[in-house]
């Protein structure tokens, strides 16, 4: 991920649904704290980005632990 770049993915799981929250952080594997997350949840998935907040090029596997919040609208 190029420098001050976001890439974008989306994640299936049908545990997810309209309205929910997605809590994410990044425990282990690349450089840790060089990341911002973000997510919107849809039926089934989440559309996920990552951005690289660092002024050099990231390229890394990194592992993301993340955790569903159920919403509700009333």
């Amino acid at each position: 991920i190029a420098a001050g770049s976001t890439k974008t993915f989306t994640m299936t799981n049908s545990a997810i649904a309209v309205g929910d929250n997605l809590l994410m952080n990044h425990p282990s594997a690349g450089s840790l704290g060089h990341y911002l997350f973000n997510a919107r949840c849809t039926a089934g998935q989440a559309v996920i980005d990552v951005k690289n907040t660092t002024g050099g090029t990231l390229n890394e596997a990194i592992v993301i632990r993340f955790q569903v919040m159920k919403g509700v609208t009333s």
